[in-house]
């Protein structure tokens, strides 16, 4: 398995208890807690330890993506060694000043781009991005801190040819989604993929047979698996941070990275937008 992909796993192992059934859970419960010691377990050892059966850890690592327990040994080892420092980056205590909080908050961020990065599918990339060049319009769509996310997509996309739309009203989304046609094309943002609002408007956009692309953190989650291409931002959480600043700003990345990439598909439509933009606002600010 590849490293990144092995990282992305351990990352999220157990953000999403309600995937495991009760045996399942004390196994996670185990290996979370002490990661370091069940990286060297054999199978027998790590059954004692957890009271979990050999047999019921062999399914568990292949559900969760390895082809083996000796897989999964290999790349939990791997992980354990390769995470950050507890001093740089780990669970904001009462002891911290403000320089080690800074350090954490930083290395949050870097650590988050850095697995989002790993884990992003070139070719999800590029479908994604022809479905949005080529859509009649493109609607940005979150609610709460991905409202934040959303808009920004919207500012950015506003650079070019492509007619875009968004709104940080939920009941004016509401009404922009189910608008929108088979020729269009949506992107929902969502941290969590699981807001009851969120969902209701995904599915709006389902009935409606619109395309649409989720960003969002948890590939398990009912958003991804409704979604024609989830793209994710993957970040270890610590504490202070229930909606993830550090998702966030991976967030942000992939959609920086998706207004880029279509820049470079339509460079001179896209600089024709630009420059009328810069003159337009060069010329409010002479006057003023």
């Amino acid at each position: 398995m590849k490293e990144s992909k092995a990282q992305a796993i351990f990352t999220r192992l157990g953000q999403e208890p309600n995937n495991y059934n009760q045996t399942e859970q004390k196994l996670v419960s185990y290996i979370i807690s002490n990661m370091s010691e069940a990286s060297q377990d054999t199978i027998q050892s790590m059954a004692e330890k957890s009271s979990v059966s050999t047999a019921s850890i062999s399914r568990f690592v292949k559900k969760i993506g390895f082809d083996s327990y000796r897989d999964f040994s290999v790349s939990l080892a791997t992980y354990q060694r390769s995470k950050p420092p507890v001093d740089l980056f780990g669970e904001i205590t009462d002891d911290d000043n403000t320089k080690e909080i800074t350090r954490k908050v930083f290395s949050g961020a870097q650590n988050a781009l850095t697995m989002t990065l790993d884990s992003l599918s070139v070719s999800k990339l590029d479908h994604a991005l022809d479905w949005i060049i080529s859509a009649k319009r493109v609607g940005f769509f979150g609610i709460g801190g991905s409202s934040i996310v959303a808009f920004n997509a919207y500012h950015k996309f506003l650079r070019t040819p492509i007619d875009v739309i968004s709104h940080q009203d939920y009941d004016i989304q509401l009404m922009q989604a189910v608008k929108l046609t088979p020729q269009d094309t949506a992107v929902v943002i969502s941290h969590s993929g699981r807001n009851d609002d969120t969902l209701f408007l995904a599915q709006k956009l389902k009935e409606h047979h619109v395309p649409f692309i989720a960003i969002t953190s948890f590939p398990d989650s009912p958003l991804a698996k409704m979604a024609d291409i989830a793209l994710f931002s993957l970040a270890e959480e610590v504490n202070y941070r229930s909606e993830s600043m550090s998702s966030l700003i991976a967030q942000l990345t992939i959609v920086d990275t998706l207004f880029t990439l279509a820049g470079s598909k339509l460079p001179k439509a896209t600089q024709s937008v630009v420059d009328t933009m810069r003159n337009v606002i060069e010329g409010t600010r002479r006057q003023s």
